[in-house]
Order: structure tokens, then sequence, then C-alpha cells
């Protein structure tokens, strides 16, 4: 005898196993998230359209909309058949089943146990929580919730696009056997092969991923470059993962014209900070200037590269860096880095809200050929102290710092400084809106050298033995903002003038460690000293008059600072001529930036001889586009007619780099440097104005779920065995295998 309910809504009841429980009795006798009520019984929430009882068989169907749930897990389908005698369940049509992982699986037919632990399931779709999909015609899931897949698809790739269409997945990887482990969130594979755009293209035997996007050990797949100055170039790597905070990666090299090369990368994140070691070691040929001669037959050639920081407590800080390379070709050579030094540092610091403590040392390794190691210095210690008292003084806020800095050289200068320094600030804004800020500050120096004729430059050394120095000024600084509309938007335009004065200082008797590269900026021109770092300060009278012009209207926006100073005495001869500031009239300032929505962006930033208006600094950066099709130009040129000092020689550079979108997924892109500066500009040039430095052109494909791209560059300068010429470089990127 059968019995049917047709209710006019959603029939709501409660499945034990057995009997049936009412919703009432629910309520009264929850049931927890693994499904047992407070009776140690498990209980299936249920819904339906259409619930059919058949008392003789024992026998639940139901149809329409039907939900079946227990703890965590879940049942949607057309229809349910549940045998009550022996616990199957039985799902069909537009089935999914939710587990208490979150995954979701979608399929057709799927056969459950009345604890929604076994199940067999045809022609079905795994969603796992964590991103990726895997398709398949048959499968089971077992007790422990592990799922066993024939014939099977996997891909971390969306199956519809952003406008929600349909859309095959650019990668995937085909098995004739799948098995999921929940507990260890393992994907394993046997009989894999890779597929792109439909096409198997690689066997991946042994193939495993972690489900839920994590590393798990195995081969990574390889990269192809072939370069100028090691030929073909194939690298491998092995990825052993130790835990969830630390991993090695090996990765071998083969070159068709160099010997083979091996390095590894250690990373570790413990409870306090997190470091890593990076190495690269090799026995090969190596030139080390511009003959092209190789120095010796072969040698041990190798570059290590550490860092990591350590937060003991909310205050304090360890942080460090570790970059050394075998010779000063290494690291072009094997296209690893370009830069021309390496810099490697260790600071301990304490921050809190008053107060700012720092010991650090530093060393670099320069890479530029022809330079002597020797000359380039190493400073330790390096100690910075600075407090800023709670409590105001005469209205103001006062700031005390002590420093204190030793530099070595093996073959050069050494110079030791200390100071103490004391500031104070007084800011006040009146009724009608101007701005006063009132500062003063005073400073004593000491100062040891020696070994000073060793720095080619005279006015960078200072008098050798024990110097002193003492450093007092004062300076006034008055802005007074005007708003207004403007063009249905809204205006600030803010005249500023500073008063400063200082007495004479005693600059030329210290040596010059950290200010040489003076130049007038639109970003120093208010500064109380224009010169960078400590060893030099700009003395005497001077007042710096500027305006500031802010326009805002909506997705349009303008800002522009322009401005000049004037001495109100003499010029200093440590203003070097062509600064800009070395008459008692400095050249002009300024910058402008204009930006429309997200789509335009550019800054100008120039300086304007006060005689001629000549151009004697002119920088151009900007961006136009979109985030996919853009380009970005910046335009450099310093001409200061500056003789005689490194640090302030004329250069003319230009910047490009493009991206055009196309079909969607697919882009061009494209980038040059190129050198401009000719023998009028540095006579030490050899330039006819027009060098290309480098440029790179490549063709690229980037979805959700996969990134692949073939890139040419050419490097046009030939810096020992790091040899100019051509280098073609193919990659690919897969969403969840973790291949790059």
């Amino acid at each position: 005898m059968g019995t049917t309910a047709d209710p006019q809504g959603d029939e709501t009841t409660q499945l034990p196993a057995p009997p049936i429980v009412s919703a009432d009795q629910v309520t009264e006798d929850p049931i927890a998230n693994d499904g047992l009520n407070a009776a140690g019984e498990r209980e299936i929430d249920f819904e339906a359209d259409i619930l059919n009882y058949d008392s003789d068989g024992d026998t639940v169907t139901a149809e329409g909309n039907v939900v079946l749930s227990n703890g965590d897990r879940s049942v949607r389908a057309d229809k349910v058949i549940w045998h009550r005698p022996s616990g199957t369940i039985m799902a069909q049509g537009r089935v999914r089943f939710v587990d208490e992982n979150g995954n979701q699986l979608f399929s057709d037919h799927v056969e459950l146990t009345d604890t929604f632990e076994t199940g067999a399931m045809e022609n079905l779709l795994l969603a796992l929580r964590q991103g990726g999909r895997l398709a398949a015609n048959a499968g089971m899931r077992e007790a422990d919730g592990t799922i066993t897949l024939s014939e099977a698809a996997y891909s971390g790739c969306a199956v519809a696009d952003s406008d929600g269409c349909p859309r095959n997945p650019s990668w995937r990887i085909t098995a004739d056997r799948v098995s999921y482990d929940p507990v260890e969130n393992r994907i394993r594979f046997r009989g894999a092969y890779l597929e792109l755009f439909g096409a198997r293209i690689l066997p991946l035997p042994g193939l495993a991923i972690r489900s839920d996007g994590g590393a798990v050990a195995g081969f990574l797949v390889p990269d192809l470059r072939i370069s100028e100055s090691n030929g073909v170039e194939v690298s491998g790597t092995y990825y052993l993962r130790f835990g969830d905070n630390k991993d090695l990666a090996v990765t071998g090299y083969v070159f068709s014209e160099a010997p083979p090369m091996l390095s590894a990368q250690w990373r570790h994140l413990t409870d306090k900070g997190a470091y890593q070691i990076t190495g690269y070691a090799t026995h090969s040929r190596r030139i080390t200037d511009f003959t092209g001669v190789p120095t010796s037959e072969k040698d041990p050639r190798g570059y290590i590269f550490a860092n990591g920081k350590f937060q003991f407590d909310p205050e304090w800080s360890l942080t460090g860096s570790l970059r050394l390379a075998s010779d000063r070709t290494f690291l072009r050579r094997y296209d690893i880095s370009r830069d021309d030094r390496l810099r490697s540092m260790v600071e301990l610091e304490r921050i809190d809200e008053q107060s700012y403590f720092s010991l650090a040392g530093w060393a670099t390794q320069t890479l530029r050929l022809n330079q002597q190691q020797g000359q380039v210095p190493i400073a330790l210690p390096v100690l910075d102290y600075r407090r800023r008292l709670q409590d105001p003084v005469l209205g103001g806020q006062v700031e005390l710092q002590a420093n204190t800095l030793a530099i070595q050289r093996t073959a050069g200068q050494d110079t030791q400084r200390a100071f103490a320094k004391a500031q104070w600030d007084l800011r006040r804004v009146t009724s009608l809106g101007q701005v006063f800020t009132l500062t003063g500050l005073v400073r004593g120096d000491v100062y040891h050298s020696d070994e000073n004729f060793l720095t080619t430059t005279s006015s960078y050394r200072g008098t050798p033995g024990w110097q002193t120095r003492g450093v007092a000024l004062g300076a006034l600084d008055v802005e007074w903002p005007f708003v207004g509309t403007l063009f249905g938007g809204e205006q600030v335009l803010t005249p500023r003038i500073q008063l400063f004065a200082s007495p004479p200082i005693r600059n030329l008797a210290i040596p010059n460690e950290d200010s040489r590269a003076i130049d007038l900026e639109d970003t120093n021109l208010f500064a109380l000293n224009r010169f960078p770092g400590y060893d030099r300060i700009e003395d005497g009278a001077r007042i710096t008059y500027g305006v500031d012009w802010e326009l805002r209207i909506p997705d349009f926006e303008v800002r522009t600072t322009f401005g000049q100073s004037y001495r109100l005495d003499s010029a200093r001869e440590i203003l070097p001529d062509g600064t800009g500031l070395s008459e008692r009239v400095s050249d002009f300032v300024g910058r402008t930036q204009v930006r429309y929505r997200d789509f335009v962006k550019l800054t100008h930033r120039y300086r304007l001889d006060k005689d001629n208006l000549a151009i004697r600094r002119n920088e151009i950066d900007s961006t136009i586009g979109t985030s996919r099709t853009y380009a970005e130009l910046g335009y450099l040129r310093l001409n200061r007619n500056i003789a005689g000092l490194e640090d302030l020689q004329d250069r003319e550079e230009a910047r490009a780099a493009v991206r055009v979108a196309f079909a969607k997924y697919w882009s061009v892109f494209g980038s040059g440097v190129f050198n401009l500066t000719d023998r009028e500009e540095d006579p030490s040039f050899q330039s006819d104005g027009f060098d290309p430095i480098r440029t790179r052109l490549g063709v690229a494909y980037q979805d959700d779920c996969m990134e692949m791209g073939l890139t040419w560059r050419r490097d046009y300068i030939t810096s020992g065995d790091a040899q100019r010429g051509d280098t073609f470089q193919l990659y690919f990127s897969l969403r969840n295998l973790g291949f790059r």
C-alpha cells in the first residue's frame, strides 16, 4: 500500500534511518553538523514538490526540486528514490552533490547510502572548492570520501566566459584513471597527458596535484631559451615540499654552448618571520674585460642571494639581504639579473609611537667592468636614533636625532661620522586660511677621515684627521590656499613662500660621502637642505617662492608646481655650476601631472635656465590606454654642462613599452631603451646620439587559467662573456599546476 503527498508548497520533512520525523520534532531535537541528533541518530532533511511513500516496499520517492541534506552534505536532484531497508539512495536528473569540504559534484545519476558516504556516478563533473574541475564518464565515491574516476579530464579553467557563454578550456589533463583524496587534498593521475587547445602535446607520468591549489613535490614543466651567449638552454625544476611552511626547488640547466649549471632555492616561513636562500653554481670560462679574451681556462662560478625579515615583537625586527656573485659577468651571462651592483645589508630596528632606532650595515659588490672594488665603500656600522618629545616646547614639536656612520674602503678613503640634532617645528593656521610653519634646527658634527688623497674629486675629500662642525638654521614657510570653481570642477591655487637663514657652515673641511648628486628639482625646492644626505648643508639666506595649482573635474585632474629661489648673499662655492643653484637667482623648476580617468597619466618635470629659459632638465613619463592595451613612454634629458663630476654628468634617454590586445586573450608587446647621449653632451661617449641598449618583442596568450608567450630580446652591449645578440624564450604557466 502506498501514500502520495502533493502539497501546494514544498514538502519538507526529516528522514532518519529509520523512522520519518516531523518538522516539529526537528525543532525540539536539532541536528549537529555531523548529521546526528542529540540522541545519536542520523537524520536527513528532505524537501520536494511531490513525495510518494510505498509502505509495502518501504520506499520513499521524491520528485521535483528534491533537496536532501545531512550535516554539511547535501544532494539536489529532479528525482530521488530511497530504499530504506537497504539504505540506498538513488538520485536522478540534474544531480548536484555537495560534500563536507564544499566540493560540488554534478551528474546525471548518483547512488548513495543513507549516510551520504558512498556512491556510484555516471557522466559527472566535480567542481573543487579551491578551483579546478574534473569530468569523467563514470566514477565511484568511497566511504572515506575518496573519488575514483575513469576516462577523466582535469582543468583549472572556467567552463563559461565573462558573458556566461560556454567555452572550451584552453588546457586540460586527460587520464585513464584519476583519484581524489579529500583528506590529503591530492589528485593523482594515471596515464595522463597535457592538452593545449585540444591538441595532446606532452605526457605527464606520475602527475599529482593538490586540489586546494597548494604545491606538491614533483617535476615542473621545463623552460626553453635561446641566447647568443649560451646557445640553446633547457631548464627543468624538481620541487620538494617539506611542509606548509618550507620547500626546496632544484633546477638544472643544460646549454648547447656552455657547461651545465645547477641552482636551488630554499624557502622557510617561521613563527617569527620568513627567509629564502637562492644559489647558482657552474664551472665555465669567463671574460672580465672588454677585450673578449678569457682570463682563465675554467673557473667555478656562481651567485648567492638570500634575504629575510623577522619580527620579534610589535617593536623589534631584523631584516637582512645577501647578494654575492663570483665575478662581474656571471649574472648577465646567464640572464639572471642586469644589475650593475649587488647590495648586501643587515638592519636591526625598533619602532614605537615616539621613537625610532636602527643599527645597520651595508656592503656593495660592483659589477661594472674596469671599476675598482676597493673604491666601493662598506658602511658598518650605521646607527640612527630619533625621538619625538611628547610634550610641546613653546607650542612646537621637538624631534631629537643621533646618527653615526663608519665607511671603510680597501683601496680608498675611510670616513667616520657622528652627529646629534634637534629640530623644532611650529605649525599654525590663521582665520584667513594661511598655513605658517616655523622651523629651528641645531646640529653638531664630528668627522674623522684618512687616506683622503685616494678620492679623485678634490671637493669630496675634506680635510684629513678629526674635524668638527656646527649647524644652525631657521625657516619660515607660508602657504595660502585659495579654493574656487572652474569648468564645473574645483580648483585650488596655493602661493607659497619660504624664508631661510643660516650662518656660514664649515662644509669643505668635511668629507662628502652622501651629498654628491645635488640638483635643483621640484621635490627639493622648499627643502631645508637641498643637498641629499648629511655631509653637505646649504647655508646663507634665501627666499624661495612658488605656486601650486590643482584642478579637479569629473574624470579629469591636473596638478602643477612652479617655483624659484633667490639667495640674499653671495653664491656658495659648494654648489657646482650647472646645478641651477650656484648663482644668487636659481633656475625655474616645475612639475605638471595630468590624469584622465585611468586612461591617461602624464607627468612632466623640468628645469628652465633663469637667463634664457633653456631646458636644463626635461623628464616625461606617460601611460595611455587600458590594462590590456596601453603605451608607456618615457624621456629624460639632463643638459647641465657640469664638467669633472661623475655624479652629475649629462644624459639623454628614451624608453617605450607598448602592448596591444586582440582576439580577446591574445596580445603583442614590445619595449625598448635607447641612449640618446652624444659626444657633445658627454665627451667620454662614442655614441652618435642613438644607441639602442635593449629591445624586446613578443606575443602572449592569457586567460583565467593559462598564460603563455614567445619573447625575443636583443642586447646591444657586450659585457665580458655576456655577449650582445638575440635571446628567444618560450614560456607558459597553467593555473593550479604550479608550472611557473
